[in-house]
């Protein structure tokens, strides 16, 4: 256990459930601008700045506008989806409390990282009453690159103090998650399967475990360490 000093945890679909929301506001947002898409598409870009995978969408459509249409497919995306958390909240999953509490009860320190930008991820904390658990909270808008590139986890680890990619763990549920985590060359990269990917879909990534969901990390990690 003592190898272990930072565990970072994606959000939606890792740490509150996913429903498809981001999907949808998506999906809303392209459609209004007559932007082409499919379903299997945006769910392959789960994870990822929000603002990249509407430039992504935008750019392929061409133009000699693009920015000024990601711009606008963006600020569309923002207020369906701000509306959405603002009026639903946001609802944790099952047992990530008591994996938290477990893991702060052993000295390990917690962050968030998340495709989400600032204002969403407040959101969700202040929702789920987490403001003031995490050592670190990263949003994309954080950092110039967002998954799968590892900068993100980096800054985590640069918040919280530990200097170590060989005493953190990441745990994630969508394939950029687990791409990010290996780009790390972090200690252990988890996946859990309460998000919208299937096992088989993950299990193409490189990882270290699939769980069912962060409930069960306690029990692995106290199996993997003891």
């Amino acid at each position: 256990m003592d190898a272990i000093k930072l565990v970072i945890f994606d959000i939606a679909g890792t740490i509150i459930e996913d429903h498809g929301e981001v999907l949808r506001a998506f999906a809303a947002a392209l459609d209004q601008h007559g932007i082409a898409y499919t379903d299997a598409e945006l769910k392959e870009w789960k994870g990822a700045s929000k603002q990249e995978v509407l430039r992504h969408f935008v750019q392929r459509r061409g133009g000699a506008d693009d920015e000024t249409a990601v711009t606008a497919v963006y600020a569309e995306f923002r207020e369906g989806l701000e509306r959405h958390y603002r009026e639903q909240g946001a609802v944790p999953i099952a047992g990530a409390a008591s994996t938290f509490a477990w893991l702060r009860y052993r000295g390990i320190k917690l962050a968030t990282t998340t495709g989400f930008y600032r204002e969403v991820s407040d959101l969700i904390l202040e929702s789920t009453g987490w403001q003031g658990l995490f050592a670190a909270n990263i949003s994309s808008s954080d950092v110039a690159m967002g998954r799968p590139a590892p900068f993100m986890i980096f800054r985590a680890m640069e918040a919280a103090g530990v200097t170590s990619v060989g005493e953190v763990i990441n745990v994630g549920d969508t394939p950029l998650d687990l791409q990010a985590g290996t780009n790390a060359g972090v200690r252990d990269v988890i996946g859990v399967l309460t998000g919208l990917h299937t096992q088989e879909r993950l299990q193409r990534e490189p990882h270290t475990v699939l769980l069912p969901s962060v409930a069960k990390l306690p029990e692995w990690i106290e199996e993997r360490y003891s």
